[in-house]
Parts: C-alpha cells; structure tokens; sequence
C-alpha cells in the first residue's frame, strides 16, 4: 500500500514538465495537446476510483484513445479508461499492490472506427426481447427476427440475447446473434473480475454495472473481428482493447483475454450454410 501511496496522483503528474514533453512530442500540435490535457484530466476527476491509478497507465491509455481519434468522455461512450487493481495476499489478507488504468473499447468506439473505414453502409448492434428472435432459417442457417413496433411494449419484455450485424456498401449483410445465456458464460470465462462479483454479490466490475453495454461491445467486436472489413486502426484497437498499456508501447492483458471464441461444431456448420449462399453477392474486389 505504501508503493502506491509514494506514486504521484495523475493529476499531479500530468501537470509536470516530463509529461507535458511527452504528451506534446506525441501529439506534435500544442493546441491538441491541451485539449488532450483538458479532456483526459475532466474524465479522472470525475471517477474517484480513476485517481488511484498508476499515472502512467492512464496517460498511455489515454493517448491510445486520442490516436485512434476517440473521445474518454463517458456520454459518449467511446472508451474508458477501468481501474484494475493487482491483489496479494500478505500475511494472511489480500492487500492491492498495484492499481492500473485498463483501456477499453467502448461498442460506439467500434462503430465510429469501422464507419470511418468508408466500408460499411450500416452497421449496429440491438438487445433482443422476448418473442422477437424466430430462430435460424432450415435451409440457410440464418438468423430471423420479428421485432415488436410498439416501444412501451418492446421495452416491458425481457432481454433474451443480443443482435449485431453490418451491410457493406456492396450490399453484403452478415448478422450474429448470441442468447443472453451464451453472453453470460462469455463474461464469466474472460472477466474474472466479472466472475469475481456473481461470487461475491458484488458490482465492480463493467460487466456488473453495464451488462448490456458490454454485451453490445462483445457483439460488435465478435461480428467485425470474423467478417469484417477492418482498417490498421480497427486492428489496433481490437489488439489493445482490454489492456493495461504500459509507457513504453507494450500492453497485458489483467482481467479479460481477447474475446475471440472458438466455435462450436454446430455452429461451423450453420456458418458454412450461410457463407453458400452469401458468398454469391460478394465481389471481394469490392471490398
């Protein structure tokens, strides 16, 4: 506890003259580099938890966000920078030994980075209520779907799964769908902070305050990493997402591992259905 205590907080430390040089070396516009200074130091103060975070982890999450050209603010949902703390046991009790800024990806992120790339004309992602998934189509494996048009209604059904889905400017549409059972196990095999509170009955965790975000951010990930078209800076993002990137450029992965799943037999062969009959409307020279 003592170590973390010695370390200056980020808001001490991004007013020195070494992190300053950083940031303005990065950034090489200073206007940009004080809007980065304001806007980063806006995002910290307002989470208390944030504050306790190694500086340097929140710096080079945060500059990771300004890369790709995101906003930390959370109204808009782009990326976070999540408390992570490294826990261990001395004698006999779990002390924190280390508190790091984790960068994530929030699903908006996504959809702004794959906009950006020109590729798609549409893409999102949408909770699925009660009633409204139809199952697969016999012959094409293919997701259907009978969304309710009455919102009061819509929203008085319970959540059952989740859809994501894009269409390309060539026409190309693909969609995913995932029960809210199947997301469930997802984000109790890669949070273990997740896994943490269903234990503990507690809500630390993103996936315990935001369930739906981070599933809407799982699906959207889950559909563009397998089928879609993805720019050097989508690349870097699904790399990184979930991170705690250090100074130097290098990053680990602390409570989540990349959330590419492997497929299930069943679901290989759904696919393959599907890619038959989709793989006739798509030009890969149109891509």
């Amino acid at each position: 506890m003592n170590q973390l205590q010695s370390k200056p907080k980020f808001s001490v430390a991004i007013q020195t003259d070494a992190y300053k040089k950083l940031i303005n070396n990065t950034l090489g516009d200073p206007k940009r580099a004080n809007k980065f200074i304001a806007s980063i130091s806006s995002a910290v103060a307002t989470n208390p938890q944030l504050q306790k975070c190694d500086a340097g982890s929140i710096l080079s999450g945060a500059l990771l966000g300004e890369a790709l050209n995101l906003s930390p603010s959370p109204q808009l949902g782009q990326f976070f920078l999540v408390p992570y703390d490294k826990k261990q046991k001395i004698n006999g009790e779990w002390v924190v030994v280390e508190s790091n800024a984790q960068f994530q990806l929030g699903y908006k992120g996504y959809i702004q980075l794959a906009i950006r790339s020109g590729q798609y004309k549409d893409i999102d992602v949408i909770e699925v209520r009660e009633g409204e998934y139809l199952g697969r189509d016999k012959t094409t494996g293919k997701h259907q779907f009978e969304f309710i048009e009455d919102e009061v209604e819509r929203e008085n059904k319970p959540i059952i799964g989740y859809m994501a889905y894009f269409e390309y400017l060539n026409g190309f549409y693909k969609n995913i769908y995932w029960s809210k059972e199947k997301m469930q196990k997802h984000a109790l095999e890669y949070s273990q902070a997740y896994a943490s509170d269903v234990r503990n009955g507690t809500i630390y965790s993103y996936w315990s305050k935001d369930f739906n975000g981070m599933a809407f951010k799982t699906m959207i990930r889950q559909l563009i990493s397998k089928w879609g078209v993805m720019s050097i800076e989508m690349q870097e993002a699904i790399t990184k997402d979930m991170t705690v990137v250090k100074e130097d450029g290098s990053y680990d992965y602390v409570d989540n591992q990349p959330t590419i799943s492997t497929p299930t037999v069943e679901e290989i062969n759904n696919e393959v259905k599907e890619e038959k009959t989709e793989i006739k409307q798509v030009n890969i020279n149109e891509i």
